[in-house]
């Protein structure tokens, strides 16, 4: 349940009502809006009667909310969340991207990737240290070496670090190097991990899982948000399907349907989305036209040559024609929202 206050209500008043639900047993989510406060209920509300909020003064409206999830909702959140990483913010307008490889395979390879990605107009650099991977024999990651190279890297062109966390026993080293921490595809419903993370008041980058729905990837987030630390970012990377043209079918549709569901940002992933090198390019651009606030994406030195996802990264010439495409269907999309 939500409680929504009248333009201009006063302090006082929302203060009442908020002593009457925390005095219900319930705790209270504040969200100021420009003209009204709305005041969330977090708790079971299957006992509360929406009359006993609706008779107190300054008190507009009570709405009861259908769906499992509650801070996730735009409901609860009517205005946009702008996810602040240190200064780079996803979610107020712009296009945000985040590049790199996928996996840290040593010092020289991440800073020249690094270097790849800055002169792109990427303001984060991705890469894997911890690698979940299909067969056990293949690469597994650095780990920690892997986290110290990136951050190193990162710090040199002045870029913030997205990487991901596997399990719990590795949150607080990947926070140490992190500024976004990543839940990746598999573990989009490892709720302990979820808890775990939304503690660390990390931006969290929440990938759909493999087989993901929407009203699945939309409570997973909310593991994340109840904590009320870390904000959540959402990376849509394409969910497994019958087709076999390409490694994931990419689900642009979840592109405004997350953005009419949530307040929460959402940025798209069109490496893992194919899996193909030469089709991420359009799959960028359709990404900034479905409207989502960045993308993901996959680069290499030599993708030839990676350790791993090799097939689907981006040489430095692919990668930097890709983001100048990018930039005019940006512009021209931020015309068609301003006509």
């Amino acid at each position: 349940m939500i409680v929504i206050m009248k333009p201009g209500a006063t302090k006082e008043q929302v203060d009442a009502v908020i002593e009457r639900i925390k005095d219900s047993g319930l705790d209270v989510q504040i969200n100021q809006g420009s003209e009204q406060v709305v005041l969330g209920l977090i708790g079971d509300t299957r006992n509360i009667q929406d009359v006993a909020f609706r008779s107190y003064q300054g008190v507009d409206k009570t709405v009861r909310i259908s769906n499992t999830y509650k801070l996730t909702s735009r409901e609860f959140h009517p205005q946009d969340t702008v996810v602040d990483v240190d200064g780079v913010k996803i979610g107020d307008g712009s296009f945000v991207t985040m590049a790199g490889p996928c996996s840290i395979e040593g010092l020289d390879q991440i800073r020249e990737t690094a270097r790849m990605a800055k002169a792109g107009g990427a303001q984060i650099l991705r890469g894997g240290a911890y690698k979940p991977r299909t067969s056990p024999y293949a690469f597994q990651g650095l780990e920690e070496e892997g986290l110290k190279y990136i951050r190193q890297a990162a710090d040199e062109y002045d870029m913030k670090v997205i990487t991901e966390v596997m399990d719990e026993a590795h949150i607080d080293v990947v926070a140490e190097y992190s500024d976004i921490i990543q839940i990746g595809a598999r573990n989009m419903q490892n709720f302990k991990l979820l808890s775990a993370v939304g503690q660390t008041g990390k931006p969290i980058g929440l990938k759909r899982g493999i087989s993901g729905t929407i009203d699945e990837w939309l409570n997973a987030a909310e593991y994340i948000a109840i904590s009320e630390k870390s904000p959540v970012i959402f990376i849509e990377r394409g969910i497994r399907t019958y087709e076999t043209a390409t490694r994931n079918t990419f689900d642009l549709s979840a592109v405004p349907i997350m953005k009419k569901l949530s307040h929460f940002p959402i940025i798209v992933d069109p490496s893992h989305g194919t899996g193909v090198w030469d089709l991420v390019p359009p799959m960028a651009r359709a990404g900034v036209a479905a409207g989502a606030d960045g993308m993901i994406v996959e680069i290499h030195p030599d993708p030839a040559n990676a350790w791993s996802d090799g097939p689907q990264s981006l040489n430095e010439k692919n990668y930097l024609k890709m983001m100048n495409e990018v930039d005019v269907i940006f512009n021209a999309m931020k015309q068609i929202r301003e006509m």
